[in-house]
């Protein structure tokens, strides 16, 4: 120590690294410029690529709704489970800076697997799903791994006496952490749904931008690399803890009957761990036994991404003037309300509260965000009830669905022999009532429906098969007899809110219809067309070519989520048409979902930061890591909740949203409770009854990638509980 070595050497082996120039004349180092930088495009990366996610399950991947939002959660959940493993990493064996470059390029491995699943031409099905998974699990090691790593490294940059300008660090760092979120969630669904690629939506852009941001990310790291100081590995506060844990669990299990009974299970540690760690501890189990009602918030809370995503594709979204909302960018409004909430509770409603007198305390607060965020669903549950009534559900066994279309001269009657369904008379080319349930007596039967036109009556016999919908055409042969056609039906909806289209052609000639880049030809004779989605808006001017002739028709509006049935026929003044809509359009606006975000996002507000400012009030400095690796897997068990209940409860969505609604007010009354027997304790208190050793004192000092928070004293995190919302989005 007492040598004279190059000091840029000597700092960087004592975990100081080389001063940093700072940012004109200011305390601020020049090196935070690039963590800021590094941070705003690894969110905008990871938010960008799961905001476009649950859709790419469905309509790439072709997952059903449950699938799809499990998977969803489970990579979720995955995301949270891994900041352990790099925190580990990063503590004990490579460093922070290390560790966030290698992880960040298996970070943008990930992104990349995952584009290249999202080319079409790339192999099969198959091999677009393994990609993907890969892909998901690289991004998941990727930014769990640097999760806890980036902003403890951007404190490490500053000098001990800077305390103030460190907290300025943290209040911007997590402004571009919500600074990506926001402008990802806007920008990757209108990449997915308004560019056009290999067909259809582009997913392989929508991903394959936030992959191009993660590679900006590690580059503009790396760039900063000659300005950074580099702590070496100190050792990991979670490993110590469990072992700790471990000792003690098999001391006792070895030496219970020979020796006293202890007034505490950990205290069988003492004979080789200071009674102060002992005590740590204890401290911090107290808080995590009040983290285990926790995930059940985050179970509702991850699913703005998932359920809350998939009820906005089946809303309208127009909002006027041109102004078309995809349903993936609803998820924004979370990131936007947060930021406008946090000053409004801490300079509103905390302060009202207080003038009248009523006492909220931490954890009453956190109450309140559990109660907020199971309003939330109830909102969503209503929501979700007036959605349904636009859907049409498909039918359950031996049953099927029909719905007649009278395309004779006058009016019909259809009847099914023992059943009363259709009695009444159909008008000709009148719109189709709806479908009606048709009982069957296996997985399929054969109907004689009879079939009565001007005093005559035809007989048509007709197989049905169960859990299918069915449209059947009635219209008049050359030779004057009834003909019953039976089609199959597709009557699930657009989960892009777009709306589908056939053409049934009476004419005598073979018509090619183009309705935008939609091919659809419809032969002669009463053929009927594929039925095809199209883009939601005004149709006018489409193009039916016959052999002889070309014509052109306005068919107005196709309005998001609507099924339509266009009939063609040939007159005198050219070609005539009539539009029936099939399955009603979306009618419910997708405004009516801004409730529900804004009851989650005032809960989280209230649960979260202040779940986060509660456990760090309650526990030592030195443990605040292992608080922080608690908070994370009760976001991650959270993800779980969904995807157990996703796959196996099998209920309708409005049932599970009230389900979810429930749980959370049942689990925040136990929460109340809990809570009701907890006693406020100070830490600061173990300084006055245990005399530190150089081992506590080591410990103590000692900073892990979790505990970046830990740079700050208690003081400095009271005074930011400003920012503290910001902060969230990087868990």
């Amino acid at each position: 120590m007492g040598e004279k070595k190059d000091k840029n050497v000597d700092a960087e082996d004592h975990g100081k690294g080389p001063r940093s120039p700072k940012l004109c004349g200011t305390n601020y180092p020049v090196s935070i410029a690039f963590i800021v930088v590094n941070e705003f495009c690894e969110r905008f990366s990871y938010y960008g690529m799961k905001a476009v996610l649950t859709l790419y399950f469905i309509h790439y991947l072709h997952w059903d709704k449950n699938l799809s939002t499990a998977v969803y959660h489970a990579f979720s959940s995955l995301c949270y489970f891994t900041p352990l493993l790099g925190a580990l990493i990063a503590d004990s064996w490579l460093g922070k800076f290390k560790t966030i470059i290698y992880l960040s390029i298996v970070y943008v491995i990930g992104h990349v697997v995952k584009s290249v699943g999202a080319i079409p031409d790339v192999g099969d099905s198959t091999v677009h799903v393994v990609l993907s998974m890969l892909g998901l699990v690289l991004i998941a090691f990727g930014t769990g791994g640097i999760k806890p790593c980036v902003a403890a490294f951007g404190g490490d940059q500053f000098d001990e006496e800077h305390t103030e300008e460190r907290r300025k660090f943290f209040s911007i760092f997590y402004m571009s952490i919500n600074a990506g979120s926001v402008l990802s969630t806007v920008i990757t669904p209108i990449l997915r749904g308004d560019v056009k690629c290999f067909g259809g939506d582009c997913y392989a852009l929508a991903f394959g931008v936030p992959a191009a941001l993660m590679v900006i990310a590690l580059v503009v790291f790396i760039a900063g690399s000659g300005l950074y100081k580099k702590s070496p590995p100190e050792g990991n506060v979670l490993v110590r803890v469990c072992k700790c844990i471990g000792f003690a669990i098999r001391n006792r299990w070895k030496n219970s009957k020979k020796s006293p009974k202890r007034s505490h299970w950990l205290d069988w540690a003492e004979e080789k761990y200071s009674k102060r760690l002992i005590q740590e501890i204890k401290m911090v189990f107290r808080v995590l036994v009040l983290y285990i009602p926790l995930p059940m918030f985050w179970a509702l809370f991850d699913q703005q991404g998932s359920r809350w995503t998939l009820q906005a594709t089946r809303m309208n979204m127009d909002f006027g003037g041109g102004f078309i909302l995809k349903p993936d960018q609803m998820q924004m409004l979370n990131a936007l309300l947060i930021l406008v909430f946090i000053p409004i509770f801490d300079m509103g409603i905390y302060p009202l509260i207080g003038l009248c007198r009523i006492k909220l305390t931490p954890l009453r607060k956190m109450a309140a965000g559990m109660i907020l965020a199971a309003l939330a669903f109830c909102a969503a549950t209503l929501v979700e009830i007036n959605v349904i009534k636009t859907v049409v559900e498909p039918p359950p066994a031996k049953e099927s669905l029909v719905q007649v279309y009278n395309l004779m001269e006058s009016e019909v009657t259809v009847r099914f022999p023992g059943h009363a369904i259709l009695s009444d008379p159909l008008t000709s080319y009148e719109d189709p009532s709806g479908y009606t349930s048709l009982p069957l007596t296996g997985e399929s039967q054969l109907y004689t429906v009879t079939v009565s036109h001007k005093g005559t009556e035809h007989q048509c016999g007709l197989t049905f098969t169960e859990r299918t919908a069915y449209s059947l055409f009635l219209y008049t042969a050359p030779t004057g007899d009834a003909v019953c056609k039976l089609v199959k039906d597709h009557i699930s909806k657009s989960e892009t809110g777009a709306a589908y289209l056939r053409f049934i052609n009476t004419h005598t000639e073979n018509i090619n219809i183009t309705v935008g880049t939609e091919e659809f030809y419809a032969a002669a004779n009463y053929g009927i067309s594929q039925n095809i989605s199209v883009p939601r808006g005004e149709h006018n001017g489409v193009v039916c070519e016959t052999n002889s002739d070309q014509y052109q028709i306005d068919l107005g509006l196709l309005d998001f989520g609507a099924f339509y049935t266009v009939i063609l026929s040939k007159e005198s003044d050219g070609l005539a048409f009539k539009k029936m809509e099939d399955i009603q359009a979306n009618d419910i606006h997708i405004a009516w979902q801004v409730p529900q975000y804004v009851f989650l996002t005032a809960g989280e507000v209230m649960f979260s930061i202040t779940g986060l400012e509660f456990s760090y009030s309650q526990a030592p400095a030195s443990m605040k890591s292992v608080l922080q690796a608690g908070w994370l897997m009760t976001v991650a068990f959270g993800n779980v909740i969904v995807l157990i209940v996703a796959e196996g409860a099998g209920m309708e969505q409005w049932t599970e949203f009230l389900l979810f609604a429930g749980l959370l007010v049942a689990v925040s009354i136990i929460f109340s409770i809990m809570a009701y027997f907890y006693t406020y304790v100070d830490p600061d208190q173990l300084d006055k009854i245990f005399r530190e050793d150089p081992d506590d004192e080591k410990m103590e000092s000692s900073e892990s990638a979790f505990g970046f928070v830990s740079q700050m004293n208690r003081n400095e995190m009271r005074s930011e509980g400003n920012h503290e919302g910001d902060r969230l989005r990087s868990f």
